[in-house]
């Protein structure tokens, strides 16, 4: 029997553009085509930012959350769904849970939940405690499970600390992020410490940013971890930049990688009974 690893998919994000490159999905219906075409390679979950119809800038609203979920849902309804909830754009707590009001066929299975404060390259992420713990206590109160995004070590103990407040339950799912400039750097050293603190009755993938993506991602498959992957990290499909990548050709190499090692993707229902949705 192959091993099995969590497939997060992140088709989107919130910066690339198309001036970026040309084959990040923007529209409500791009990104459902784009999911549905590639769920077939054996994507387990989908880390979704939604985009303002006309413009194609970030937006927090609900409504274009719903009809990308219900887009995805009317043809896959077992693959799971998880909203951002991210304070790179968005600083209010109206905006950044607005999301988590979804309800019936539209609401999420999982919600993102980033556990500090951290700096990108040119911009910020601010999560105050008060953030943090709100909309904690509202995916709670929803039955959406968080997806705790940690950046370094500092975060993981601060998810152990909402854990002894009674904020997070069994299990915890864990997208560890590595490489970017202010955080945790990706290398070995750096996930093993981040995987050692993890609390027990913990899942977890590795998104490794830019270049540092498919190195991270098979650092983690071999670890007993799961991989996050898409054009939300990384734009190139090889290390001199000279081959833009798109979602098809990073999600199908790393289901390659996975092939030749023995490894196949955690199946969405699996994957369901695993994190108690």
């Amino acid at each position: 029997m192959k091993n099995r690893f969590i497939l997060n998919f992140t088709p989107t994000g919130m910066i690339p553009t198309r001036t970026m490159t040309p084959h990040v999905p923007l529209s409500p219906e791009e990104i459902v085509r784009e999911v549905l075409q590639l769920s077939g390679l054996g994507i387990t979950m989908v880390h979704l930012h939604a985009r303002d119809p006309l413009t194609g800038m970030p937006t927090s609203r609900k409504e274009v959350y719903g009809e990308i979920i219900q887009g995805i849902r009317e043809e896959n309804k077992d693959i799971i769904l998880c909203v951002s909830t991210s304070g790179r754009e968005f600083n209010t707590f109206e905006d950044r849970s607005d999301c988590l009001d979804l309800e019936g066929m539209q609401k999420p299975d999982c919600a993102s939940l980033t556990l500090s404060s951290l700096n990108f390259n040119r911009q910020a992420s601010i999560n105050s405690p008060d953030m943090i713990q709100s909309l904690a206590r509202k995916m709670k109160e929803k039955g959406i499970k968080p997806e705790l995004e940690a950046f370094d070590l500092g975060m993981i103990n601060y998810a152990n600390y909402l854990i002894r407040k009674g904020l997070l339950e069994p299990p915890y799912y864990f997208n560890l992020i590595l490489g970017n400039i202010a955080c945790a750097q990706a290398d070995m050293l750096h996930l093993g410490l981040m995987v050692k603190e993890l609390p027990d009755n913990s899942l977890w993938s590795v998104g490794g940013i830019g270049l540092s993506q498919l190195k991270m991602n098979v650092l983690s498959m071999i670890s007993g971890g799961g991989v996050r992957i898409g054009l939300e990290d990384n734009l190139w499909f090889d290390d001199e930049r000279q081959t833009p990548a798109t979602n098809r050709s990073l999600v199908e190499r790393i289901v390659g990688i996975a092939e030749v090692l023995g490894y196949e993707p955690l199946a969405p229902r699996e994957a369901r009974k695993l994190f108690g949705l």
